[in-house]
């Protein structure tokens, strides 16, 4: 991911209407559908809650024509893009900078 700008932040209501900030930290398409990964942003002078701290992933949907963010369908389809996103991310890591 290109940093030249700084990382990419979104805001996000959930079904309870509650505001959060993501950091968004990679994007990828398996199996034909498009997967975004993000971080929990910190907000200043807030403690990081160690609950809340790990990897979201959200996939792209299309709702009458509009792309939304929406939950993954299933545990195991969880599964199976969270273990591509891990297999991108230490697949950057092992590549030789130039």
């Amino acid at each position: 991911m290109n940093e030249e700008f700084g990382p990419d932040f979104i805001t996000v209501t959930d079904e309870d209407g509650c505001e959060f900030e993501l950091e968004h930290v990679d994007t990828i398409e398996h199996n034909g559908q498009v997967y975004m990964a993000f971080f929990p942003a910190e907000t200043q002078g807030e403690e990081p809650d160690e609950e809340d701290a790990g990897l979201i992933i959200l996939k792209v949907v299309e709702v009458d024509g509009e792309e939304q963010l929406s939950t993954l369908d299933s545990e195991a389809e969880l599964e199976e893009v969270y273990d591509q996103f891990m297999e991108n991310l230490f697949q950057d890591e092992e590549e030789p900078e130039s």
